[in-house]
């Protein structure tokens, strides 16, 4: 066999039966072996930030990898904003990206570029494959490498003319040995009781597998004994929530409400989590958000297993009844709110959906409407934009049985409109919700936290969307997703109880005043 059909099989053998992808010529070999490797599924994607933020999604909900293929230097540069969101969640993924023939490379021909170069910024490993023969073990090399621990984007070089070389009949058989996140040492977990044993001003920061179930019950348990408040991040990569779970507090975005929040506390204890840190920098504020003087002590690194950490220091502690939440009323009336959006998704939203967040500026207002229905929730981990419908798809690939919400705001759809239109080529379960308040509106906030003035005409202009009005109904349309457009409370309801009783990619333009 050629050595596209060697890592198509190597790939399978590994473990990963899905590459999302957008080919050029470089990867032809590649293609071709699709029709001879038919375990593998192809998913086209008609921009590279759709593979890399899918890829992303995908592997956030299985916590195993994708592929993605790109097409030479410039495609994965196309992707890097959505890798780099996918570096920033430890997100393992298995970028492969195109190289001319090694011949061909000292021309320096228009499309040659530095790939590596390109690579280096978000990758955690980074391989060329040298000779045709070397493919199926540079394959494996790159999946295992992606896993980490933590998980992280390995980035895999293939030049043409090994792609279509012979490489031997042989394909790297897996190991099963998938790699094991540590446990924290004994000295750790007793530091850790000692500190929640010293009195009410501790306090949890957890992220990463702390903020699964497991992770959830026994940070539940430790707050109801110690006394401890419990914290998680606003991007985490993953947060499960919803009846039956403990809820965590959410560092809230703007670095105000974030000091009030942690407010008091002496000591944070650090559950696969940074420090918490401000989104930027601002005139005259301090960038660490916990209370000076506050001792940090790091319990699990985002490499170790937090949520093990956990449940050891909660181990022998009671069980907790959790409190019982109830789905808000559905709201009537115009006109549609922010407020309106978040109970009517609250309220109808069926237990075991996956939420895609990208609502920017207008999440603080809808997230406390959710909290009834058992969901999951995917952040925008690294603050690059444009990755909410392709997380969506990629989660949608990964879990076909769960509807999918994309909650979205209107300027960031913009970046990555085209996941729509593979949605609806592989009729994927998602509902997108455009949030259309036809500005980029954070904007508008930053310009006055940060002192920048503004207020101008020409100022406003590079923060208004509008004039003319994105048409969300015909950009949906256009890519074969039926789409809606709802003014009202009563619109909006009447389109989103219909949309969660059918299956397949739907849109609702929500039209805020």
């Amino acid at each position: 066999m050629n050595g596209a059909e060697c890592l198509l099989r190597t790939l399978l053998a590994q473990g990963i039966d899905l590459c999302v992808m957008n080919p050029g010529t470089s990867e032809m070999q590649f293609v071709a072996a699709l029709d001879r490797v038919p375990e593998m599924r192809g998913v086209l994607c008609l921009f590279e930030g759709v593979c890399s933020g899918a890829a992303d999604g995908y592997a956030r909900m299985l916590d195993r990898p994708a592929a993605a293929l790109f097409h030479l230097g410039p495609g994965l540069g196309n992707g890097l904003a959505n890798l780099h969101n996918a570096r920033k969640a430890h997100s393992p993924v298995v970028a492969i990206v195109g190289e001319h023939t090694t011949g061909h490379l000292l021309y320096d021909a228009p499309l040659t570029a530095d790939i590596p170069a390109f690579a280096e910024p978000v990758s955690g490993y980074i391989e060329t494959v040298q000779c045709p023969e070397d493919m199926c073990e540079a394959a494996t090399r790159v999946v295992r490498a992606a896993f980490g621990p933590p998980g992280q984007v390995a980035t895999l070089i293939v030049p043409a003319d090994h792609s279509w070389s012979p490489a031997g009949d042989s394909v790297q058989p897996p190991d099963g040995a998938k790699p094991v996140r540590k446990r924290p040492d004994s000295a750790r977990i007793s530091e850790a009781r000692r500190i929640l044993q010293s009195g009410p001003r501790a306090g949890l920061l957890i992220d990463g597998s702390a903020g699964r179930e497991h992770g959830l019950d026994a940070a539940g348990r430790i707050a109801a004994a110690t006394g401890a408040r419990v914290f998680t991040n606003r991007f985490a990569a993953r947060t499960e929530r919803g009846e039956g779970l403990f809820a965590p507090t959410r560092i809230p975005y703007f670095p105000e409400p974030a000091e009030e929040a942690l407010a008091g506390l002496e000591h944070l204890i650090l559950v696969e989590s940074k420090p918490p840190v401000s989104f930027f920098g601002y005139p005259g504020r301090r960038s660490v958000l916990a209370p000076e003087g506050c001792n940090l002590f790091e319990l699990a690194s985002e490499a170790e297993d937090g949520a093990a950490a956990l449940e050891e220091l909660a181990d022998g502690l009671p069980p907790i009844a959790p409190t019982p939440v109830a789905r808000p009323e559905l709201p009537s009336g115009a006109p549609l709110t922010l407020e309106a959006i978040g109970r009517t998704i609250g309220a109808l939203l069926p237990d075991g959906a996956i939420i895609s967040d990208e609502m920017i500026s207008s999440a603080e207002s809808v997230w406390p409407w959710l909290a009834a229905p058992r969901h999951s929730v995917l952040a925008v981990t690294g603050g690059a934009i444009g990755v909410g419908l392709p997380l969506a798809t990629g989660a949608a690939l990964a879990c076909p049985d769960r509807k999918v919400v994309a909650l979205q705001a209107d300027g960031s759809a913009m970046y990555t409109i085209q996941a729509l239109w593979t949605m609806a080529r592989e009729r994927l379960d998602v509902v997108t919700v455009v949030l259309a308040n036809r500005s980029y509106r954070i904007l508008e906030i930053e310009m006055k936290r940060t002192g920048g003035g503004g207020g101008g005409e020409r100022s406003r202009q590079m923060m208004s969307i509008g004039a003319p009005d994105l048409d969300f109904v015909k950009l949906g349309e256009a890519q074969g997703v039926a789409s809606t457009r709802a003014a009202t409370a009563d619109e909006f309801v009447a389109q989103f109880r219909e949309a969660m009783k059918e299956r397949g990619p739907r849109l609702i333009e929500a039209v805020l005043e």
